[in-house]
C-alpha cells in the first residue's frame, strides 16, 4: 500500500496505472520519439571516440583528432533531444539541426558513431520534421448568419 499526503492509503495497481495514463497523455502531445532517437543519436557519437576496447588481446582505439567534435555533436544531440521533449515549438528548428548535425558526424566522429549515431540521428531528425501537434477534438462550429 502506498499511502498518499492526507494518509489515505492507494493501492499499488492504481498508483502504477494513474502514472501510465499521465505518462501516455504526456507522451501525445509531443515528438516523443522523435526527441529519443534524437537523444540515442548522441550516445554511440560521444562512446566510440572515448572508448579503450580490447579483442583478443588487441587494443582497439576508435581515438582520432576528432575527439573534441565527436564531443559536441554529441552534447548537441542529447540536447536536441531534451528540447524536442520539453520544447516542442521548435521541434522545425531542432529537427533540421539534427539533420545537419547527424550528417556531420559521418566524417567528423568515426563515421557516425559507427553509423548508430548517424542512422538515429536521421531517424529522430525527419520524426521531428513531420510531427504535428494533435488538433482539438472539438469541430469548428459554422456561422449561423442570415447574411
Amino acid at each position: 500500500m502506498i499511502t498518499n499526503f492526507f494518509g489515505g492509503q492507494r493501492d499499488l495497481r492504481v498508483v502504477v496505472a494513474d502514472a501510465r495514463c499521465r505518462f501516455r497523455t504526456w507522451r501525445g502531445v509531443r515528438p516523443f520519439w522523435a526527441g529519443l532517437f534524437t537523444f540515442l543519436a548522441g550516445l554511440p557519437i560521444l562512446y566510440w571516440p572515448y572508448a579503450n576496447l580490447d579483442l583478443s588481446g588487441i587494443p582497439l582505439a576508435l581515438s582520432t583528432t576528432s575527439g573534441a567534435g565527436s564531443l559536441v555533436i554529441g552534447v548537441l544531440l542529447m540536447v536536441l533531444g531534451f528540447t524536442l521533449w520539453y520544447h516542442p515549438d521548435v521541434r522545425v528548428f531542432a529537427g533540421i539541426a539534427t539533420l545537419l548535425l547527424a550528417l556531420i558526424s559521418f566524417p567528423v566522429a568515426n563515421f557516425g558513431g559507427l553509423f548508430l549515431g548517424l542512422i538515429c540521428g536521421l531517424i529522430g531528425g525527419s520524426l521531428a520534421c513531420a510531427w504535428l501537434p494533435p488538433i482539438d477534438s472539438e469541430p469548428p462550429t459554422a456561422s449561423t448568419d442570415g447574411a
